[in-house]
């Protein structure tokens, strides 16, 4: 398993932030635009409906990326950004707080689109959506994943859409319920495994070209590699960067084995060993195919 589909994982077990040590480096493609980190949220001048939402989230104050990004994605005129972020740091109430912040909730059609590549943590993204903005009376999330069905040119009223890379295209060309012309924000979460899966990549470009102009964009992965940065560098437009050193992040209530099996049989075993020896109180199987 690769560094980015275990970031994943570990994202869609966490439920709570871990206490990080990294260092977070930034690389500025404009010299002349003012960076600067804050302590608390406050010091953001977020509205008072996103400050009781944040800290029903369980955040007392920012944490090391959101120290740094927020005050990136909340500057004015907005700035393009691409961060590096590993799961369980803050990152998706950070973006989460940015949408909610660039909306007009005066005007009822999508204006910030949020691609996530597995099913699963579209529908995450949006409980975080969901639980930040709850005093966001006026500001609706819908989501774009499979089984969420709208008819061809129906008048979508939520600003936010949450979804997987192929409903949005779908919903934005086929459908055409969305207006890509006027979005003022898109983000990319999770974008190493857009281009580990065939074709998400592909379906994330045909969309962000055909965004305006001043839209701004945010892009996030987990790791760094050289197809990730020519994937961002392909798609975002002088971003600023936030590096962090690589690091492995474990939960210490997480026991991890490792078997080696030589076939379905020895499998099926061996999963049954594990929990005819340990005792588990909770358990996700992930399987590759669904039979």
């Amino acid at each position: 398993v690769g560094s980015a589909e275990t970031s994943l994982l570990n994202k869609l077990i966490r439920t709570s932030l871990v206490e990080s040590s990294h260092h977070v480096e930034i690389l500025q493609q404009d010299p002349s635009s003012p960076l600067f980190s804050v302590k608390t949220f406050e010091e953001l001048t977020l509205k008072k409906e996103l400050l009781q939402g944040i800290y029903i989230m369980g955040f007392n104050r920012p944490s090391k990326i959101q120290e740094t990004a927020l005050p990136i994605m909340l500057a004015y005129p907005p700035q393009n950004l691409i961060a590096q972020s590993q799961s369980g740091t803050g990152k998706t109430a950070a973006f989460v707080l940015a949408m909610l912040s660039r909306v007009n909730a005066a005007e009822k059609y999508p204006q910030c689109p949020c691609l996530a590549p597995p099913y699963e943590l579209a529908l995450q993204i949006g409980r975080v959506i969901e639980t930040i903005g709850r005093f966001c009376a006026d500001i609706k999330v819908t989501y774009a994943v499979r089984g969420n069905r709208v008819l061809q040119g129906a008048a979508l009223e939520e600003q936010i859409v949450i979804g997987t890379p192929g409903t949005m295209l779908d919903w934005c060309f086929k459908r055409r319920v969305i207006d890509v012309k006027k979005i003022n924000m898109f983000v990319l979460d999770e974008a190493d495994i857009m281009i580990d899966t065939q074709g998400l990549s592909y379906q994330s470009i045909r969309i962000q070209r055909a965004l305006p102009k001043g839209c701004q964009m945010l892009l996030f992965s987990a790791t760094f590699k050289e197809t990730v940065r020519a994937f961002a560098v392909q798609i975002i437009s002088n971003p600023i960067v936030i590096k962090l050193r690589e690091e492995e992040l474990t939960l210490s209530n997480i026991r991890q084995y490792f078997f080696v099996c030589r076939s379905r049989e020895e499998k099926y075993r061996a999963l049954c060993n594990v929990y005819g020896s340990i005792t588990i109180g909770q358990a996700m199987i992930f399987c590759q195919v669904e039979r």
